[in-house]
């Protein structure tokens, strides 16, 4: 069983994207004490990285977990050197709707805005 740990750099969530991620684990039935929201970063995308977001039901031994309200997110230690200062949005409009992504540390980004370099 996995240990809380403390991330050395936080990630924020935004209210909205908050209430989709627990839409998201009510409908995979993971439970908020134990599941959470994996946020990686992986190599590819047209500018170098691309962000991923699953729904898990457990963290990983190595995973950071950072609490947030009513849910938890699992960040792997690859990721947490991409991901300080990040904030994690959900917008709805015409064009579609989605997470979004807000990474103080990218140093260029591409059209889609879901891959960026730093």
């Amino acid at each position: 069983m996995s240990t809380i740990n403390q991330p050395e750099v936080a990630v924020t969530v935004t209210a909205a994207a908050a209430v989709e991620v627990k839409k998201f684990m009510e409908a995979e039935g993971v439970s908020p004490d134990v599941g959470g929201l994996r946020v990686a970063v992986q190599p590819g995308g047209c500018s170098g990285f691309k962000y991923s977001l699953l729904i898990e039901d457990q963290a990983a031994d190595d995973d950071s977990i950072v609490a947030q309200e009513g849910f938890r997110l699992f960040v792997d230690p690859f990721s947490m050197q991409y991901l300080g200062g990040v904030t994690i949005d959900y917008t709805s409009s015409m064009q579609g709707s989605g997470f979004t992504f807000k990474n103080p540390n990218a140093t260029g980004s591409c059209g889609c805005g879901s891959s960026f370099n730093a």
